[in-house]
This record gives C-alpha cells, structure tokens and sequence, in this order.
C-alpha cells in the first residue's frame, strides 16, 4: 500500500539542456507534476561573446530554484551529466533540449546558404538521450528546422533515436493558435519510447480555441501603467525599457504615428529629412523597404506582437516600441507577450533581459506542453482550461469551439 502511495504521489523529473531563461522549465514546474532535476546552459549571447555573457543562468535559479551547470554542450558529454545529476540510465521522466535557432532562422540571409555549426547541436542531443534513456524527448525551435535547407539535422536526429527505439514526431504552429499574443512560428519534436503514445497540442486543442482578441497586444499589456523611456516603475522592477541616448531617436519615435506607424509614415512630413537616417532615406529613394519599415515601428493594439527576436532591445531593431507610449516595450510587456507569468523575475544587465525573453521558449505553451507529457506519461487526457497558465493573457480567457481547424494567424483562432 505504501509503495502505491509513493507511485501515485511521484513527480516526474525533468532534465533541461540548453536550459536558458528556463522558458520550458516554468511550464513543467507550474504543473506540478514534475520537478527539476539538472539544468545546463553555457549561456553565451551570441558566438562572439564569452560563457556567461548572457546571465541567463541566473535567471533560471531565481524562478526555478535550482543551480544551472555552465557547460559548452558541444563538449559537455552525456556520462558527465547522468554523474553531475547523480541519475542512472533509464531514471529520467522527461529531458528538454532547445538547441540554439540562431543558424536555422530564414532572417539571417547567411542561413539560407551557411549550415552554421550549432545546428549539429541538434542531432548532438540523439546522444544525450542514448546515453540517459528518458521516456520523453522534448524539443522546441523556429519552423526551419524540420521545413528549412538544414532540416538535414532534424532528419537526423529522427533516425538516431528510432534506431535505438524511439517513437517521433515533428509538427510547426504558429503559437497564437494556441493563445500567445505573438505571432511566433515554431517546430516542436516529441519522441517517446517503450510504446508510449505520442500526445500533440493539436490534440489538446482539437476543436477549441481562444477568442481573436484575447491573443492582441491590448489583451497582453494595456492593463500595464505608464511610465516613461528609462523609469523603472516603483512596484515592478521589470517594467523598464531604455533611455534614449540620443535626441533624433526619440525626436524620431515621437513623429511615429500611434498603433502600429512605422518611420515609413515620416516620409511626407515636413521634418522628414531631418528625422530620417541616411540608411531610410536611401531604401525610400530605392523604392524597396522590404521588412525595413519594422525598424522603429509601434506595435498594433488590437493585433498580436510581432515574433520577439533576441535583439529586441532597442527601437531600431525591429516593431517593438509601445502603440502610444513612446519608448521600446519594457521588460515586463515583452515577457507577457512571450507568454512569460507577471510575477517573472529577469536577471542581468537591462539589454540581457531582453535577450533572455527573446530566446525562450513561452512559459504559456510549455505550460501546454507540460500537459502533454503528464498525458502520455499517465494516461490520463488534460481538460484544456486546465491546460492555460496563470498569470499569463490566457488566465481567465473563455475557450471557445472552433468550427474549423486552423493553422496560421489571422486565419486561426475565433472570430469572436
């Protein structure tokens, strides 16, 4: 009788590779069904800046409440962490591996031609579960790496694990379907081994959906006070953005028109030729502005966020300013719009905070994901309103059933 008691109240443990701002990890913790047993991450901003440059790892301890080894896992071997996590072959519930989406994103012209070599990080995680043996296999990255010129890595990685006898399964969504207010794009692989079923978010939201303006960046922050460019707000920490260094950047944003204006819309202003930078004026002469017109551009009240990259820090780097306000999206607006909880706390320079909420994976769908793995893990299928984060947009939000099952935003998602 006690043994039974012991296998029912059990949580499952979790191991998270490339553990980051621990933006998978939030979702398995507030479950509650699982705990965290080891987490890595050698926490890099980018390949030019040393280990540790990024401060995630701080991050991750703050909310998570364990330590985070600091390890290259491109060196860091497999028998190292079953020693460092002090677990055998075969103990493990669940391990997560979000490889770096740096070399496979389509924004990045070089990747369309270059096979970075991070994305060999990705078939490097067959090892780890070789050598670990978990039931579940978690992993999350942008759409290219099972659509895009190197999904040779995907490809891969598939091979390895159902040779050693592991179910997969790779699937893209763009995550607003399932109530981000982004419109972020991403790839989710499942693998699962000893006959165990393989559960999908399409399958916990067969049928449902949330309603169209429940995912707008109204929804998300508009509840937020105002303050000003550089003002950290007295009782939240996060809610800060940078000041402006410069006169023309702000003079610039000012002339942006509110809700979703971009600098394209100075043009015909009397004070355009002053407000303008040399590379605006030369992509208006040229007729041709691309995605150009995103730089310094407002986010759209009652529409999702635009994806949140890692360089969102400053207003020049893409349509991350406020609707009205005018300054870049604090800290705390960004994290809500990556689906991040309220009470979050984000570690490390200012300009870092924005990296971390860039890299991560939403704590609103890993919440999700969490469900799923509970799901395949026990059997027992998770009631959807169970399934939403609070603290996030979803909190409170009524699912409703959608006649039609549909993949990408506006198309998704209710018209109610």
């Amino acid at each position: 009788m006690n043994r039974l008691l012991e296998d029912i109240n059990r949580q499952f443990g979790f191991i998270d590779l490339f553990s980051g701002a621990g933006g998978m990890s939030t979702g398995f913790l507030r479950h509650g069904a699982f705990r965290p047993l080891f987490a890595v991450d050698v926490q890099a901003g980018k390949p030019s800046s040393g280990h540790g440059s990024l401060e995630c790892n701080a991050t991750y301890e703050a909310n998570i409440g364990i330590p985070v080894r600091e390890a290259d896992l491109s060196m860091y071997e497999p028998e190292e962490l079953l020693n460092d996590a002090r677990i055998r072959t075969g103990e493990l519930d669940v391990l997560i591996s979000c490889a770096p989406c740096t070399g496979f994103s389509r924004t990045l012209g070089r990747n369309h031609l270059e096979d970075d070599p991070r994305n060999h990080l990705v078939e490097r995680t067959g090892y780890f579960v070789e050598c670990l043996r978990p039931k579940i296999l978690i992993m999350e990255n942008v759409r290219e790496l099972v659509h895009g010129n190197f999904s040779i890595h995907a490809e891969n990685l598939r091979r390895h694990l159902n040779r050693i006898g592991y179910s997969f399964h790779a699937s893209v969504h763009v995550l607003t379907e399932f109530g981000l207010p982004q419109t972020r794009e991403r790839a989710i692989i499942i693998a699962t081994r000893d006959g165990l079923p393989i559960h999908t978010l399409g399958e916990l939201w067969q049928g449902h959906c949330v309603p169209r303006a429940a995912t707008t960046v109204r929804h998300a922050i508009s509840h937020l006070p105002a303050v000003s460019a550089g003002q950290v707000h007295p009782s939240d920490p996060m809610h800060v953005s940078p000041s402006f260094s410069r006169e023309d950047s702000l003079g610039r944003l000012k002339a942006i028109p509110h809700d979703g204006g971009s600098w394209a819309d100075i043009l015909g202003l009397p004070e355009a030729d002053r407000l303008l930078t040399p590379r605006m004026k030369q992509y208006a002469e040229q007729g041709d502005m691309g995605s150009h017109p995103d730089v310094y551009g407002r986010l759209w009240w009652d529409r999702p966020c635009v994806t949140i990259k890692r360089e969102c820090s400053h207003v020049g780097n893409g349509r991350y300013s406020h609707p009205v306000q005018d300054r870049l999206c604090t800290v705390r607006e960004l994290a809500l719009l990556n689906g991040f909880p309220k009470n979050y706390v984000f570690k490390g320079s200012l300009s870092n905070r924005y990296r971390q909420i860039g890299d991560a994976v939403p704590p609103l769908v890993s919440f999700q994901i969490a469900h799923l793995c509970n799901w395949m893990l026990t059997g027992e299928k998770p009631s959807l309103s169970d399934a939403l984060l609070e603290g996030t947009s979803v909190e409170g939000v009524e699912v409703m059933r959608a006649p039609i099952r549909r993949e990408l935003f506006p198309e998704a998602g209710c018209t109610a």
